[in-house]
C-alpha cells in the first residue's frame, strides 16, 4: 500500500513509520520538523516531504493514489496550548479539516489520532466512549474540534475513517529534551543528567500510560485489516499507574534520583483510565507490552540513543 504519516518524523510517526516500511509498504511522510527529528528515520527507505501539514492541499496530486492517510501530526502539550490556542487551533482543527478535504476529493482512509483529553471535567472511571465530553484546554477542545470535522465528512461524503483517542503514549524516540516534553521521557532525562525530577501535585495522580509498540500493532491492523469507525475508540487497555509508581521504578535504574514536588499545574487532569472493552471487541489479538517492560526499554533506549536527540530543534511558541 502507499501511505501517507503526517507527523512522521515524530514519536508515533517515525515509529509507524519505521515499521510500515518494515512491512514492505511505501511510505511518504509530511512533517515540518518543528518538533520532530529527520534522525528518526535514518536509513529508511521513505519519502520525507519537509512543511507543515497546514499546506497539504500544495500536494494534492501526489496524493491522490494514497490507501490510507494516518494523521498523527498535530501541535502536541497542555501547557503549550494554553500559551499559543490560536496556532494550537489551526494545526490541529484547521489542518485536520484539509486532510479531510483532500481525502474527500480522492476517497483515501484517514486515521486520525486524537486525545483522551477531550473527556476533561468528565471525572468517570474508567473512561469509555459514550462518556459526556468537556475539555478543559484549547488542546482538548482542538481535538474534539477534529473529531468533530472527521465524523462530519464521514456522515456528509462517505470518506473511510477510523477515529482514535490516545492516551498517555510513550517508549523509544519521544523526545524528552523541552519544556513540553512528555512526563516518562522527560523524567528520566532528568534522571540521565543528574537532575532532581518535578511532580506537579502529589504523585498520586493516575495514567492510563500505553506502550508505543501496542499502538503501531493497533494502528496496522486498521489499514490492513481495513477497520473503520467514525465513532471514537480509546486507545488504551485499562492501565491505571499512578506517578509515584513511575517514580519507584525510574529509582531502580536511578537509585539516586531526586524528586520536587510542587502545586498542581493548570490544565492537568487527576486521573485518566480507560475501559478497553470497545478496542478489545473491535481489535484482536493486540499484543500489549506490560508497563514495568515497556519502561525499561524506554529506558535503555534513551541511555543507548541520546545523541540522537541532542541539538534536536527547539519547541517554540
Amino acid at each position: 500500500m502507499k501511505l501517507l504519516v503526517t507527523g512522521g518524523c515524530g514519536f508515533v510517526g517515525s515509529n509507524l513509520t519505521h515499521a510500515l516500511a518494515n512491512l514492505g509498504h511505501e511510505v511518504v511522510v509530511l512533517d515540518d520538523l518543528s518538533t520532530g527529528l529527520r534522525s528518526n528515520l535514518k536509513g529508511l527507505n521513505v519519502e520525507i516531504i519537509e512543511d507543515s501539514i497546514l499546506n497539504v492541499d500544495k500536494y494534492r496530486n501526489d496524493f491522490k493514489d494514497l490507501d490510507a492517510i494516518f494523521h498523527l501530526g498535530a501541535r502536541g502539550s497542555v501547557p503549550r496550548s494554553i500559551k499559543n490556542p490560536v496556532l494550537t487551533h489551526e494545526v490541529n482543527a484547521t489542518a485536520t479539516l484539509r486532510i479531510l478535504e483532500l481525502a474527500r476529493l480522492s476517497g483515501t482512509h484517514v486515521i486520525f489520532s486524537s486525545s483522551s483529553s477531550v473527556y476533561g471535567r468528565n471525572g468517570d472511571l474508567p473512561k469509555n466512549e459514550k462518556l459526556w465530553l468537556s475539555p478543559i484546554t484549547p488542546y482538548a477542545a482542538s481535538k474534539l474540534a477534529g473529531e468533530g470535522y472527521v465524523q462530519a465528512y464521514a456522515g456528509s461524503y462517505e470518506v473511510p475513517v477510523t477515529l482514535f483517542r490516545f492516551f498517555n503514549i510513550f517508549g523509544p524516540r519521544q523526545r524528552p529534551d523541552h519544556d513540553y516534553a512528555a512526563v516518562i521521557p522527560k523524567w528520566i532525562w532528568s534522571a540521565m543528567n543528574n537532575e532532581t525530577i518535578q511532580v506537579f501535585g502529589d504523585g498520586e495522580q493516575t495514567r492510563d500510560f500505553t506502550y508505543v509498540d501496542t499502538v503501531l500493532n493497533t494502528l496496522i491492523k486498521t489499514v490492513e485489516e481495513k477497520i473503520v469507525s467514525a465513532d471514537p475508540i480509546n486507545l488504551a487497555f485499562g492501565n491505571r499507574i499512578s506517578l509515584n509508581q513511575v517514580i519507584a521504578l525510574l529509582k531502580g535504574h536511578f537509585p539516586n534520583l531526586q524528586v520536587n514536588f510542587q502545586g498542581i499545574r493548570s490544565g492537568d487532569v487527576q486521573h485518566s483510565q480507560n475501559d478497553p472493552k470497545l478496542i478489545n471487541q473491535l481489535f484482536s489479538n493486540i499484543e500489549i507490552t506490560g508497563f514495568e517492560d515497556a519502561l525499561n526499554r524506554t529506558v535503555e533506549w534513551l541511555q543507548q540513543n541520546h545523541t540522537q536527540i541532542v541539538g534536536g530543534p527547539k519547541v517554540v511558541d
